[in-house]
């Protein structure tokens, strides 16, 4: 029987590998991995030390940056920006009305529209975002929840008028419902309803755009919202698991989607940690896909995440010093084997970020990927006495928790995590560990750079930030009015009828009708609007 590097060593010589000198500075050659013949081994289950065997001497990282702001045509050219300063993934941010499937114009949305992201209404303004860019060739990731398949509707429809077509489309829909009820609140149908929609996008990707990922599965917001490493690995997964179900109750052989499954992870200033975390979610992730599901494909049950730097733990005072802890979050997303990285800039504490402090975020990742040779070497702090025993002890919590979802659902982690959502039990985890968190910092015995120590400093002149004002809104309502009054409105009502009729019946997939309505400039709210008469809206009431 094959060692573990006699079956990486096969891999490892079958890949594709990058050109350039695998040297240190000083001409110390180095190997692609380290460890005794008998050790775990990138590219090999369970995948602990990384899910490819080459990492990232075949390929690195890639440089996906978060990027979305006023309409879609100040996006576009930020986007455009990212692109020329060597950016090669676009990752879209949506403001807040947008991520709550509201149009610019509800009452709801009045000095929300285009704050904390771009403002998408209609086909119209996707096709203003994405103008000029080949959406063959550029990967693309949309932050979106609640409204995902209309908006990912909208997005395969403006594709395919610029002539790409949809099976030809790469990327990654956020998707990820389940974390908005436990942390990030951007919720508008109810758990099971909005999982209906998460299963269409599955089954219409599965059959349909074998390059896209129907789901990010997303810790990074529960961890920003307050959780520990630990309930961040643990949920995260627990929800893919919950995905995996729900895919399989659909009648989707586990690997026909599993390897479209992506996940997407937090990197917080704890480096070692989050080192562990990483590495114990594919050992995890493997372990659960292999004997509980029966996956059989490599791809199935090699975990593959996108990592973003902890947007809490930047600070609005002594700004520039996010920079230097957006480095170390970055550092330890790459030693811990990602697949693609978002750095958040210095000054995203104050505002959304300008385009100096993007590019000097992007220019980050860049001196980690081309001048610290750290990338030569996959998985370079496995068999650290250290990161094994954080590795082991992030894995050990995860299991009890997965053991009490489990124990909830009946053994299904699909009933299990909807009864913890229900319930509140995920919520007051989150609660819960966020208020030690504050207490510590309280009484000192945790330390923030310029903010409960290192004070000096703080009260010099702030940086220039990025502005966005009411002029933008009123260019976005008069773009809504007018696509509005051009299009053909006995089709969109049509349409719109139909969508309506269709959501009451939960065998028919209403992907391609999305695509439809939004071919004929329904809009985002109708869209929402006509199967909330079916679904209709989630309240959270609050455990007391």
């Amino acid at each position: 029987m094959a060692t573990p590097k006699e079956l990486w060593q096969e891999a490892f010589e079958a890949s594709k590998l990058r050109d350039g000198a695998t040297n240190t500075m000083s001409g110390i050659p180095l190997e692609p991995v380290y460890g005794p013949d008998d050790a775990e081994h990138p590219g090999v289950y369970p995948y602990t030390r990384g899910p490819y065997a080459s990492m990232y001497r075949s390929k690195l990282w890639t440089m996906r940056m978060f990027a979305g702001f006023g309409t879609a045509d100040d996006t576009n050219w930020r986007f455009k920006e990212i692109i020329k300063s060597g950016g090669d993934g676009l990752s879209t941010a949506f403001d807040m009305p947008t991520l709550l499937g509201l149009d610019s114009d509800d009452p709801m949305s009045l000095g929300e529209v285009g704050r904390c992201g771009v403002a998408v209404d209609t086909l119209a303004d996707m096709e203003d975002l994405y103008a000029g860019i080949d959406l063959a060739k550029t990967t693309t990731s949309m932050t979106i929840n609640s409204p995902a398949a209309p908006i990912f509707a909208m997005f395969v429809a403006q594709a395919e008028k610029a002539g790409v077509h949809r099976s030809r489309l790469g990327g990654t829909l956020q998707n990820d419902i389940l974390k908005e009820y436990q942390a990030q609140k951007e919720f508008v149908f109810p758990p099971r309803q909005s999982m209906r929609l998460v299963r269409d996008t599955i089954k219409f990707t599965a059959s349909e755009m074998p390059k896209w990922h129907s789901i990010s599965i997303s810790g990074y917001h529960i961890r920003e919202a307050g959780s520990t490493a630990a309930e961040e690995l643990a949920f995260t997964l627990a929800n893919g698991f919950a995905y995996v179900e729900l895919a399989l109750q659909a009648g989707l052989a586990i690997d026909s989607f599993a390897p479209r499954l992506s996940f997407f992870f937090n990197a917080h200033i704890d480096f070692f940690e989050e080192i562990a975390k990483y590495r114990a979610a594919r050992r995890i992730w493997a372990r659960w896909m292999k004997s509980r599901y029966g996956a059989e494909l490599d791809r199935s049950m090699q975990l593959r995440f996108h990592t973003q730097t902890a947007g809490v733990s930047l600070t609005a005072q002594q700004p520039e010093v996010n920079i230097v802890r957006t480095a170390i979050e970055a550092l330890a997303g790459v030693l811990g084997g990602t697949q693609s990285l978002h750095t958040n800039s210095m000054d995203e504490a104050l505002a959304l970020p300008t385009e100096r402090s993007a590019r000097i975020a992007l220019r980050t990742q860049q001196v980690i990927a081309y001048e610290t040779n750290v990338a030569h070497v996959a998985d370079p702090l496995g068999g650290s006495y250290f990161v094994e025993a954080l590795t082991d002890e992030m894995e050990r919590q995860a299991e009890a928790i997965f053991s009490h979802l489990d124990e909830l659902g009946h053994g299904s982690m699909l009933d299990g995590v909807i009864a913890g959502i229900e319930d509140n039990w995920f919520q007051g985890c989150i609660a819960d560990s966020a208020y030690e968190q504050e207490r510590m910092f309280n009484r000192g015995e945790r330390i923030v750079v310029g903010v409960n120590r290192f004070l000096e400093g703080n009260d010099e002149d702030t940086m220039p930030i990025l502005q966005i004002t009411n002029e933008d809104e009123t260019r976005q309502l008069k773009r809504l009015d007018s696509v509005r009054q051009q299009r053909n409105q006995a089709a969109v009502d049509e349409v719109l009828a139909r969508l309506q009729v269709e959501a009451a019946d939960p065998e028919i997939n209403l992907m391609p009708t999305l695509v439809e309505a939004s071919g004929v400039y329904a809009s985002l709210g109708e869209m929402m609007n006509a199967m909330a008469t079916v679904f209709g809206r989630h309240i959270e009431v609050p455990t007391i």
